[in-house]
């Protein structure tokens, strides 16, 4: 049986509402088909609307409520059906969930869950579209997980609830269709199983994460008749580990990432960066690593001016023929 990324998410919430009575989901538009998509369409139906509670605009405060339930014993996922106004709780997010175990010696838990929507594209513009993940992953005591296949979409949700610490757990409108056989759950350490390897190759080596994992294994496929390329898939962005990056580099001597954000201080900085500290011996490299992220600049309004602003598989094309021609 296939499903989609939509429903996997979907069916992660149906698990742990199941199985476990100390969930509970909170949030904007969660008793809505088209708010969240199909993600959770029917559950408060199913589970009852004192688990699955709808709020209004209010994501401060919703986020705080869940700091405070998960200090208190329970494992709540506050759903913010748009990245970008989650901006207005991160005071919740940074200074009080990421901070509370780290303050008190590991005497307390926090497990609860942050999940943040992208929904970029389709003329919304600056204020709607914002892949802000290099933000959260660059504080310590938040783990951030991105899912970019339907399996992952259900299991890093799933794990990222049974954790003890806080969770952003960030999802891609973008994927939303995208299809694959259901496989049996399975629950991940998001200390361990970062990384996924989701095409080997020996020419070079290609990192995404979340839609951008898609992008790349799309490039790899237009181009498998020339060029071989090894691409990962970047599930889990902190805690970030690379080793079989850097394996992968000693292998092919070139390094692409690619990035939904921002360059400046962003994901794919971050693994460029890694890469090199790690390699030593830069002789390593053929070329120079390369990334490919958004424009320097707030997102467009137009949707011919979206065609040149948001990354497509043709410029993930182009980056690697230059770089393997190098």
């Amino acid at each position: 049986m296939k499903i989609t990324y939509a429903e996997g998410i979907r069916l992660g919430f149906e698990y742990l509402l199941e199985n476990y009575k100390d969930v509970f989901v909170i949030g904007q538009g969660v008793w809505s088909p088209w708010y969240v998509g199909s993600s959770m369409e029917g559950l408060d139906k199913k589970f009852g609307r004192e688990r699955v509670i709808d709020t209004p605009v209010s994501e401060n405060a919703v986020t705080g409520l869940c700091v405070g339930a998960a200090l208190n014993g329970m494992r709540p996922i506050c759903v913010h059906p748009r990245m970008d106004f989650a901006v207005l709780c991160l005071d919740q997010l940074v200074n009080e969930a990421a901070k509370w175990r780290h303050m008190f010696g590991g005497q307390v838990k926090i497990p609860m869950v942050a999940r943040l929507i992208i929904n970029r594209g389709g003329e919304q513009g600056a204020q709607h579209s914002q892949a802000l993940q290099s933000w959260l992953a660059h504080i310590p005591g938040l783990r951030v997980v991105i899912p970019y296949t339907p399996n992952d979409a259900r299991d890093l949700l799933i794990s990222a609830t049974l954790c003890d610490d806080p969770v952003v757990y960030i999802d891609d409108r973008w994927l939303y269709e995208q299809q694959e056989e259901a496989k049996p759950i399975q629950i991940y350490s998001l200390s361990k199983e970062a990384l996924k390897c989701i095409h080997e190759g020996t020419d070079i080596t290609l990192v995404g994460s979340g839609y951008t994992s898609l992008l790349c294994k799309n490039a790899c496929e237009k181009l498998k008749d020339v060029i071989s390329c090894d691409v990962f898939d970047l599930r889990i962005l902190n805690p970030m580990n690379l080793q079989p990056v850097f394996e992968s580099v000693k292998k092919t001597g070139r390094l692409l990432v690619v990035d939904g954000g921002w360059s400046s201080c962003g994901v794919a900085s971050e693994v460029i960066a890694r890469v090199v500290e790690h390699l030593r011996d830069v002789t390593v490299l053929k070329c120079a690593p390369r990334h490919i992220t958004l424009k320097n600049a707030p997102a467009p309004t137009s949707r011919y001016l979206e065609q040149i602003y948001y990354p497509n598989v043709e410029d993930a094309c182009k980056t690697i023929l230059d770089m393997v021609k190098m």
